[in-house]
Parts: structure tokens; C-alpha cells; sequence
């Protein structure tokens, strides 16, 4: 059962609407007359982030000075300003389904498939096409741990230019890295490591950076409740030379985090700060695929460009000294990472790689399907996001709360104000004839995600909601939503 909304109810819905085309259009103007390095500047808006992201968060008073510029924006269901494009269309399931035939994957391949166009748990959860795969087969087959493979060889060099750095590496894991930057950046203890209380560094592998670098971790909460900014770090960062303090060597940004775009004028100000204390800036972009394949369309330009990739990945990761950029997530590489820097950095990474025993011999196959991924499945990754944003308004519309910004692939949301739970929900969904998987209140979406599971997401919401009593939708309130990677 579909619920109605009254005129009343749904009236700042479309005022909403009627605001986010207007953004669009102009949005649209600015990057056609905007040089890159200004283009990335975004726009405040007035709604404060729900205290369930973070019960401190207390909005900014307002000022004319760049710390209090567009990065202190808050939370509401809409995504970065964007042009609409032929890119920003999702593929159908049947479009989706084709690139998977049982005559080359086999029955359970393809049935498989068919699941995951309706599993939100992960953008991991992503399954090698017919094509990405026959493409390894025709990789070189050298041993790249001498360096000798030509296809990972092209594949690192591709991914350095794109990024406008010197050299890259390729490893089988973001987790592998994210470990191997850190421990490069690092010399000889006693150091220490500033990262978002939330970075997956920090918290999702595995005491990785106590383990390998022996290095302290401090966790900050952003004042804001987003993300870091250049006045939360500043006081943290250890420079005196008390001998009772790990001095501060490295600092750790994240991009996405829980699907949030990191403010790039934000990101710049952080990296002044650093540098100016010798202090080294490495990123985790696990997704900074979504983050690119967004201000692509932000700025009107072509996805499928190579030029146009490489001018806006080398912007955003202009202040970085290494980034780690996940290949098997959202683009859907069956495995693979690559970090990227200068050519001694890579070198040295190179060395820790090896006596991290993840050195791969034959690599050219997986690397090759990574290739493949960068040229064929990055430019869907704003169908995608256009998929979040369209799951975010049905569920909203029928009554949850959208509880962190969606600026990509990933909704957070709350149905405690329906009188109902996440477990419910999760559920009820697995439940259904033909099943969704969800285990948690982040939906995460990835380039297989069909758009007929969305529709079905969200009349499964409204219908339970449908069936609340009113007593118990009454009794519903804000419940403990947790952000995380």
C-alpha cells in the first residue's frame, strides 16, 4: 500500500526540489565559466545535520573568514550540486543482466548477479563482467614483483598520470594500501598519526598502523559533525619536543566518509596547515572514484574523457602526498588497490610491499580488469549516485529520517519516526519474493545495483509503515544512528 502524503506534507518536498533545480542551473553556468581550482567551491545551506549524527554538532556562527566557508555545510537528503547527464541515467536490470551470460559465467554466475542487483550491504558486493574478465586473458603474463609485468606496469603509470602524481603502485587491498602510505611516510618511532575518529585507518584494519608502523593513532571528532577541519586538527597536532608525547608526522583525511564528499576547499586549508609543520598529508580514498565521478558532473564535464578524469582527480588530489584509491568498490575491480606519489615514495612503498608479503607475481590479469573498471564502469558511477538520491527522497517522503548528506553512493537512514526499527526493515526485505540484503541502516549502492530493487526498497518501507499502529508511530523518535565507513 502506497501512503499519500497530504498537500501539506509534501509542499516542502517540492519546494526542496524546486531549489535543487535552480542549484543545478547555476551550478551548470558556474562550471562552464568557472576556472577547475574555484569549480570545486559549494554551496551553504541553512539545515543543520540532525543530532544523530553526532549529538555535539552545534551549527558555526556565520562569518566572512574561509574557515567558515561552504565546508561547514550541513546535512539534508540533497547530493552535491550536478548537471543532469546521459551518465547520470541508471541501467535497467536487463542492461545490467547482459554483461553476465551463463554461456561464459555459468548458471550460478548469472543467478548470482541477479542478487546482487538487490544487495545494499556493500559497493563490494559487485560481480566481474563477461568482458572485464576475457580482457585478463589476454594480459601479459610477467612476474611484477621484478617489476617485469607490462600490463600492471601500464595500469600504475595510467593511474599516476591520472592523478597528477609521479609514480604508483599496485596492491591487492586498500587495507594493504592504506598500510603500506602510512608505513613509507613513517621513519623511525617515536610518531604518531592524526586521523577522523571514524577513518577506517583508525578503525577497520585491524590495529594495522600499530602493527606495522608503531605509531600512535589520535582519533578527532569533527566539531562540526561532518567532517575535520583545519581548527579541529591544529591543537592537535603534536610539534613541541616533550618527551612524554609521540610527535605528529602524519595526518590521515578520508574521502569518501560514510559516503559524504570531503570538502575540497577544506581538504586545501588542512594540507596548508600540515605542510607548514613538515608534517605529511596522505589520503584514504577508498572512494574517491564517487568523489570524482561527481565533480565531473558537477562541473559538466565527460566521464568517459581521460582528460577530463585526469583534470579533476589531479585537483582534488593536489594537497595529498599519497593516496590509496580502491579499485575493487564502486568500479568493481575483483581486487586491487593502488597508492600513489613521488617516484621515491613509490619506491620505498615497493620495498614494504615485498616484506609485507604482498608481492604478486603474475599481477597482469587483475590488473587488467582494473583497467578495464577505470575505462568502462567509472562513468556509471553517477547513475549510481543518482540511484542514492532517488532512494533517499522515496524513503523520506514515506517518513524516515535521511541522517547524513548524500553526496554519493551511500544513505543513512532512521525509520524510528514510522514507529519502526532497522532489524524490522532488514527483514522484511529479506523476506520478500525476491529478496533484498540489507543488515544495517547504511545502504550502500554500487554500479549493479538495479533500479527496480530501489523501487521495491521503498514501497516495502511504505508498506510496513502503513501497517504501524498509530500508537506506536507515535511513541517513535530519534533512535542511534551510527555513521561509519
Amino acid at each position: 500500500m502506497t501512503r499519500t502524503l497530504s498537500p501539506k506534507a509534501t509542499a516542502p518536498l517540492k519546494a526542496a526540489a524546486a531549489a535543487r533545480r535552480a542549484t543545478h542551473s547555476s551550478a551548470a553556468a558556474r562550471a562552464k565559466s568557472t576556472p577547475p581550482s574555484a569549480s570545486s567551491a559549494r554551496p551553504k545551506s541553512s539545515t543543520p545535520l540532525s543530532a544523530l549524527l553526532n549529538p555535539s554538532f552545534k551549527p558555526l556562527a556565520s562569518s566572512s573568514s574561509s574557515s567558515s566557508s561552504s565546508t561547514r555545510r550541513a546535512a539534508s537528503h540533497t547530493a552535491m550540486p550536478s548537471t543532469s547527464s546521459v551518465y547520470s541515467t541508471p541501467r535497467s536490470s536487463a542492461q545490467i543482466s547482459e554483461e553476465v551470460t551463463e554461456a561464459v559465467a555459468g548458471r550460478e554466475n548469472v543467478e548470482r548477479l541477479q542478487r546482487l542487483q538487490r544487495d545494499f550491504r556493500s559497493d563490494t558486493f559487485t560481480m566481474p563482467t563477461d568482458a572485464q574478465l576475457l580482457v585478463s586473458l589476454r594480459a601479459s603474463r610477467g612476474d611484477d614483483v621484478y617489476h617485469e609485468d607490462p600490463t600492471t606496469a601500464a595500469l600504475e603509470e595510467r593511474i599516476a598520470k591520472m592523478t597528477g602524481k609521479e609514480a604508483a603502485l599496485f596492491g591487492a587491498s586498500g587495507t594493504m594500501t592504506n598500510q603500506l602510505a602510512i608505513r613509507t611516510h613513517m621513519k623511525q618511532p617515536p610518531h604518531s598519526v592524526i586521523t577522523d575518529h571514524r577513518a577506517h585507518v583508525h578503525m577497520l584494519e585491524a590495529g594495522g598502523i600499530a602493527m606495522f608502523s608503531q605509531a600512535t593513532t589520535h582519533g578527532i571528532v569533527p566539531s562540526n559533525g561532518i567532517h575535520l577541519t583545519a581548527e579541529d586538527i591544529e591543537p592537535a597536532l603534536q610539534l613541541g619536543t616533550n618527551i612524554h608525547i609521540a610527535p605528529t608526522k602524519l595526518v590521515c583525511l578520508e574521502n569518501t566518509l560514510s559516503g559524504i564528499v570531503f570538502p575540497q576547499e577544506e581538504v586545501v586549508r588542512i594540507g596548508e596547515l600540515v605542510h607548514k609543520h613538515d608534517i605529511q598529508l596522505h589520503l584514504d580514498g577508498a572512494r574517491m572514484w564517487n568523489v570524482a565521478a561527481a565533480e565531473i558532473e558537477r562541473r559538466g564535464l565527460n566521464p568517459t574523457s581521460e582528460a577530463d578524469r585526469t583534470a579533476v582527480l589531479s585537483d582534488l588530489l593536489a594537497p595529498f602526498d599519497s593516496a590509496s584509491l580502491c579499485l575493487s568498490k564502486g568500479i568493481g575491480a575483483p581486487i586491487g588497490s593502488a597508492i600513489v606519489g613521488t617516484k621515491e615514495f613509490i619506491e620505498r612503498a615497493r620495498w614494504f610491499r615485498k616484506m609485507f608479503g604482498g608481492g604478486i607475481r603474475q599481477s597482469g590479469g587483475i590488473a587488467a580488469s582494473a583497467d578495464y573498471a577505470l575505462t568502462h564502469h567509472f562513468p556509471r558511477l553517477a547513475g549510481t549516485h543518482a540511484l542514492a538520491r532517488r532512494l533517499a527522497a522515496g524513503l523520506e517522503a514515506a517518513g524516515c529520517r535521511i541522517v547524513a548528506p548524500v553526496d554519493t553512493s551511500m544513505v543513512f537512514f532512521d525509520p524510528s519516526p514510522l514507529g519502526l526499527s532497522i532489524g524490522e526493515i532488514c527483514d522484511s526485505l529479506a523476506a520478500l519474493p525476491n529478496p533484498i540484503s540489507l543488515n544495517a541502516n547504511r545502504v550502500v549502492l554500487h554500479h549493479q545495483t538495479s533500479p527496480e530493487a530501489i523501487d521495491d526498497f521503498v514501497a516495502e518501507v511504505e508498506r510496513l509503515a502503513a501497517a504501524v499502529p498509530a500508537e506506536k508511530r507515535a511513541a517513535g523518535g530519534a533512535s542511534a544512528v551510527k555513521l561509519g565507513y
